[in-house]
């Protein structure tokens, strides 16, 4: 991979990790496009690194959030700010669950495998759409809802399933309010992108240095610059009800690369 290959791929995971357009899905049909040859598990480091970017990006926008919840577990009680915390970690269990138990099936998902792709997209098209016509949105986050949010954001590993348009399209259809929405789908990820960096580094699974080390920090940097305003323009985007138009350009990709891959293998 190139220093120009990896900033695109950087700025594609930016900009579709908090639209819900599914990045790695993106990632995937780039990596195709830019005859990416590198190995699965290179190409899947290369993944998790960007999305380390964008985990930074969402600390940084969410701030303020998670300045308060940080206070709230420092004071040693179980307020507001803590029961939030609490159901932050309800919710990863189910991601970590199948992180654990198919990770080396996880690890050849993300080998250019683009029809796979096409078809998860139709997917997210649907849940999107569906989500975009809930109008009954105003409850708070509870346990319950944490492990069924939880569970879409396991379905999403798939590439191809949005995890932004999994997360926010199944808490607006269980009634939650949609700020409320945005922010548990975008803060519930962090943790695990920070957990897998951290474990990838303690197995030996990231040994970066000379031109691998500089391709990964330029995608590294592409991707934490793009989804800060990617970040920002998406919580605009689901207060007002705007998931439909991407539903539209999910079928649109979906269908183009499903049909490409069809006629391409003839």
């Amino acid at each position: 991979m190139s220093y120009m290959e990896a900033i695109i791929l950087g700025i594609v995971q930016g900009l579709t990790e908090f639209l819900p357009v599914s990045s790695s899905g993106h990632l995937e049909l780039g990596k195709a496009l830019l005859g990416d040859s590198s190995m699965p598990k290179d190409s899947l480091l290369f993944t998790v690194v960007v999305h380390f970017a964008t985990a930074l990006s969402t600390l940084i926008v969410f701030r303020k959030e998670v300045i308060e919840i940080l206070k709230g577990l420092l004071q040693f009680e179980y307020n507001e700010e803590c029961d939030f915390s609490v159901k932050i970690v309800v919710s990863m269990v189910p991601a970590v669950i199948v992180g654990i138990l198919f990770a080396d099936q996880i690890e050849e998902l993300f080998d250019r495998q683009i029809l796979l792709v096409g078809a998860m997209l139709l997917i997210t098209g649907v849940l999107l759409f569906v989500a975009d016509r809930a109008t009954s949105t105003i409850r708070k986050v509870t346990f319950t809802h944490a492990v069924l949010i939880g569970m879409a954001q396991a379905f999403a590993i798939l590439p191809g399933i949005s995890r932004s348009g999994a997360t926010i399209s199944t808490s607006v259809l269980l009634g939650i309010d949609r700020t409320r929405a945005a922010s548990f789908s975008f803060l519930m990820v962090v943790p695990l992108i920070i957990g897998k960096i951290v474990k990838d580094m303690l197995d030996g699974g990231i040994t970066l240095g000379g031109d691998r080390l500089g391709v990964m920090a330029a995608g590294f940097a592409a991707a934490f610059l793009t989804g800060l305003i990617a970040c920002s323009a998406m919580i605009r985007i689901v207060q007002r009800s705007q998931l439909k138009y991407f539903s539209y350009y999910c079928f649109l990709v979906g269908f183009g690369v499903i049909l490409y891959r069809l006629t391409s293998a003839q």
